[in-house]
């Protein structure tokens, strides 16, 4: 008899899954923009976001404990508000969240082409193989693109402790004076960039059930990345600051300015590795949840039932891969020649908020009243609640990808209905009609 606990993934491919998730190409950018706010005091700003993720971290772990399924987000609206609560959510996030692809793409093609040169033909190919290779990982499953998340993981980890050991020799202690040059309101302005950093828990929710484990594994990969993230991003903001000083500002590239102080302008290439390895993890970690979501939306009756091969915990889910993979190619085809990303970044940022709110106002109906997991999410919801209202305007296209998944909700019921109702009348119409009284019973035809 075969042992189920080792057909899924462990507690070191789930962390390293979880790490690239949540740590994002904010690692590329935004130590600099932070700092232009807040001076020093982006520090402050990313110890309070690190403390401030540990309830949302806590809640969708303890979710992802207790329903762990390839929906997700989804298999939580689902369980706490019904079906059509599931369906929206499921096209938010299948058909929302993968716009932000061929953009994470772009911005890091860029990048990587601002190092070694190029022009834009260079960035589109590029930005195209960023996508092509995790998709070509994920084919062979969630426990394959795990193994390859945690040599990714380690890689990134190792390129990241090298560059900062040694640009740290270079660090000033001037260069924390004044440590808040823009008040408390620069601070504030530092969280709310850095935000999208610590998000990334609503998309490896879906992941879960491949667990092998996952009422021991999923909190402690939970609490394993989120302090590998939290300590990643005040390292490398402490020594952003300590080392460029009043120049950190003006900064495009504030890893390959500490690659160029500690090693020299040679180790450019460094930063280009960096970079890419960052994007494949995220997209690694992503495109893992589309496939398995697709598959269980599939199951379930939000997609065609041909779409929920491999829901099933240690099965591939090719067919819910390749139809992310063909939205994905229509989006980067539209996004590739835009002249401004920001309206989809917009989109995206709109879209990941929702979805936030949807999970931990779920937690609230799910996990169990007045336990931890449950006033995590109660202070989640405040947090989330603040998001919305951030969000504002951008929150019109999350609005009518649900409308949309309401229509075809009704559409769908209408035609069950229908169906039904025929089926019925058919089966009226060859029912045996009684013989009147008084008369002989009909002959069958031999």
């Amino acid at each position: 008899m075969t042992d189920d606990r080792h057909r899924g993934i462990g507690l070191p491919q789930g962390t390293a899954l979880y790490v690239a998730a949540v740590l994002g190409t904010g690692i590329l950018l935004l130590p600099a923009l932070a700092a232009r706010a807040a001076g020093p005091g982006a520090i402050l700003a990313v110890a309070a976001l690190a403390v401030i993720s540990v309830p949302l971290a806590s809640t969708f772990a303890a979710l992802s404990t207790r329903h762990p399924d390839a929906g997700g987000v989804a298999t939580f609206a689902r369980r706490a508000f019904g079906p059509t609560a599931a369906r929206i959510v499921g096209y938010w996030f299948y058909f929302g969240t993968p716009i932000g692809a061929p953009v994470a793409a772009i911005m890091t093609a860029q990048y990587v082409v601002a190092i070694i040169g190029g022009d834009r033909g260079t960035v589109i190919l590029i930005a195209a193989a960023l996508v092509i290779v995790p998709t070509a990982i994920t084919v062979f499953g969630v426990r394959f693109a795990g193994w390859a998340q945690l040599l990714l993981s380690a890689a990134l980890m190792a390129i990241l402790v090298l560059a900062l050991a040694a640009a740290a020799p270079h660090v000033h202690a001037a260069n924390f004076t004044p440590f808040l040059p823009h008040g408390l309101g620069g601070v504030g302005i530092a969280v709310s960039l850095y935000i999208w950093a610590f998000a990334g828990w609503e998309a490896v929710a879906g992941i879960a059930g491949e667990f092998s484990r996952p009422r021991r594994d999923i909190p402690r990969a939970t609490a394993l990345a989120l302090a590998i993230v939290s300590v990643a991003y005040i390292a490398i903001q402490t020594v952003v600051v300590g080392v460029l000083g009043p120049n950190v500002g003006r900064s495009d590239s504030p890893l390959l300015d500490l690659v160029t102080v500690g090693l020299g302008r040679g180790w450019g290439v460094v930063v280009a590795c960096v970079a890419v390895i960052v994007v494949v993890g995220v997209f690694n970690a992503y495109f893992a949840a589309f496939s398995k979501l697709g598959a269980a939306m599939g199951r379930d009756g939000d997609l065609p039932a041909w779409f929920g091969h491999g829901a099933e915990r240690g099965g591939i889910a090719r067919r819910g891969l390749l139809l992310s993979a063909v939205l994905m190619a229509l989006y980067f085809a539209v996004v590739a020649w835009l002249p401004d990303l920001q309206p989809v970044i917009l989109v995206h940022t709109s879209i990941g908020a929702a979805i936030y709110g949807m999970g931990v106002a779920s937690a609230l109906v799910l996990l169990p009243r007045r336990s931890i997991g449950w006033w995590m999410s109660v202070l989640s919801c405040v947090l989330v609640l603040g998001l919305l209202v951030l969000e504002g305007a951008n929150l019109v296209y999350p609005l009518v990808v649900a409308a949309a998944a309401v229509v075809v909700g009704v559409v769908a019921r209408s035609r069950r209905r229908y169906v039904t109702a025929g089926t019925e009348s058919a089966d009226a119409a060859d029912a045996p009609v009684p013989a009147a009284a008084g008369s002989a019973a009909p002959t069958p035809e031999k």
